[in-house]
C-alpha cells in the first residue's frame, strides 16, 4: 500500500491527481534489481520467480525524480514528459504553496553564508496604471527620490518588487522600455489566476503607491556584434524584455537587419500595437510578425503582419531563423519547444539567448 509520508500533497496538488511513476520495459530490463534497491521510497518491489522489478506503489514516486531512470544499465524505465510536471509549477496555487513553505520554515531554510551582492534596493512610486487587455497591465514607475533609480539598467534586464504591507516573497518582471536616463521603468504584467501579487495590482494599486524595488538584474541583454541580423521571439508577456530590445536597436542601429515575432493563444491579446508601428515607422529594416493560434486582427498597422499557429509554426520559413542570432522571451513551454525546433533544425546553440526567467 502506498506510504502516507510518500503520498502527501505535493506543494498542495493531492498526490493521486499527479500521473508521475516509473514504467519499466520488461523486453530491455535485465532483472538486475537496481531500482528495486536504489529506490528509498519503496515504489518497486522484486519479482524473484521472474527476477524482474515490478511497480507496486507508484505514488510513492517522487515528483520530478528520475534516478532510477538514471541508473538503469538497461535504459529499461521510463518516465512522462517531464512538461506534466512543469506546467503544475506554472500554477498560482503550486507557487504560492512553495512560497508558504519558505517562509514558514525560514529559521530552518535560510541560508547561513552571507553572501554580498551588489543589488540596490530602492523606492518606485506608480506613475502610470493601463489596462492594455482584460489580462496584461502596464506599469510605469518612477523614482521617488532624485538620484535613487535604476538609470543604469541595460534593455533586457528585471526587477523585483515586493507589495507593500506584505510578508510574500518579491516577484520578478521584465523591464519593457530602453532606458532614457530618467529612472522610468515600464513593466507589462501579466493577471495570474489566483495570484497574489497580480491580484493585488490590477484590482488594488493606485496611482501614487511606492514599492521598493531590486534591480536592475539578469542577463537577457544585446551581445551580438552590430553587423549581425537578428530574429527577436516573444510568447504572451515575453514582449515585455524584447520591446526594451527592439527599442534599444532602432533607436541606435534603425536600418539593421531584424526579425520580430510575437506569440499569443488568441489574436485579440496582442497589445501595444501602435508602439510596434512606430518602432517600424522609425526602423527600415524591422520587419514584424503576429502569429495566433486562434482569430484574426481585421486591421493592422503597416509593416506588420499575422499568421496562423504559435510562434514555432511562423518560424517554418528557414529565411526567418538561419543566419540571425536569436533573442528568445516567453512562457518555459514556448522556450522548450522553440529550443528543440532550432536543435532539430541544426541552428548553434551559442546563437540563442534566452531570457531565462522570462515567464
Amino acid at each position: 500500500m502506498p506510504d502516507p509520508k510518500f503520498t502527501k500533497p505535493w506543494h498542495g496538488v493531492p498526490r493521486a491527481e499527479i500521473h508521475w511513476n516509473p514504467t519499466i520495459l520488461e523486453d530491455f530490463c535485465i532483472g538486475c534489481g537496481t531500482c528495486v534497491t536504489g529506490c528509498s521510497r519503496l515504489v518497486y518491489r522484486f519479482d524473484f520467480d521472474r527476477k524482474k522489478p515490478v511497480v507496486v506503489d507508484p505514488l510513492n514516486c517522487m515528483v520530478g525524480c528520475t534516478t532510477c531512470a538514471n541508473t538503469c544499465p538497461a535504459n529499461a524505465i521510463v518516465f512522462p514528459p517531464l512538461d506534466s510536471v512543469l506546467a503544475l509549477e506554472g500554477r498560482a496555487e503550486v507557487r504560492q504553496a512553495v512560497e508558504d513553505d519558505l517562509l514558514a520554515r525560514h529559521d530552518i531554510l535560510a541560508s547561513p553564508l552571507q553572501v554580498p551582492h551588489p543589488d540596490r534596493i530602492i523606492t518606485l512610486a506608480v506613475a502610470e496604471k493601463t489596462v492594455l487587455t482584460r489580462d496584461v497591465l502596464r506599469l510605469v514607475l518612477v523614482p521617488v527620490q532624485l538620484g535613487a533609480c535604476f538609470c543604469e539598467f541595460v534593455p533586457g534586464q528585471y526587477i523585483e518588487l515586493w507589495q507593500p504591507g506584505s510578508d510574500h516573497l518579491s516577484r520578478s518582471y521584465s523591464i519593457a522600455n530602453a532606458p532614457d536616463g530618467s529612472g522610468r521603468i515600464e513593466l507589462h504584467l501579466r493577471r495570474v489566476a489566483g495570484g497574489r501579487f497580480t491580484g493585488w495590482a490590477f484590482d488594488a494599486m493606485q496611482v501614487g503607491d511606492t514599492l521598493r524595488a531590486r534591480g536592475p538584474l539578469g542577463a537577457f541583454t544585446m551581445r551580438s556584434a552590430s553587423d549581425v541580423p537578428l530574429l527577436f521571439v516573444a510568447g504572451g508577456t515575453g514582449f515585455a524584455p524584447v520591446h526594451a530590445l527592439v527599442e534599444q536597436q532602432t533607436r541606435f542601429q534603425p536600418s539593421r537587419d531584424m526579425v520580430l515575432v510575437w506569440g499569443m493563444r488568441a489574436a485579440d491579446q496582442f497589445y501595444a500595437l501602435d508602439e510596434l508601428a512606430a518602432l517600424a515607422a522609425t526602423a527600415p529594416g524591422l520587419w514584424i510578425v503576429l502569429a495566433a493560434e486562434e482569430g484574426t486582427r481585421v486591421e493592422l498597422p503597416d509593416r506588420i503582419t499575422q499568421v496562423a499557429g504559435t510562434v514555432v509554426n511562423a518560424l517554418a520559413d528557414p529565411a526567418l531563423v538561419e543566419g540571425r542570432d536569436i533573442y528568445a522571451a516567453g512562457p518555459p513551454m514556448l522556450l522548450r519547444a522553440l529550443t528543440a525546433d532550432l536543435a532539430r533544425r541544426g541552428i548553434d546553440r551559442a546563437r540563442l539567448n534566452i531570457d531565462s526567467f522570462g515567464v
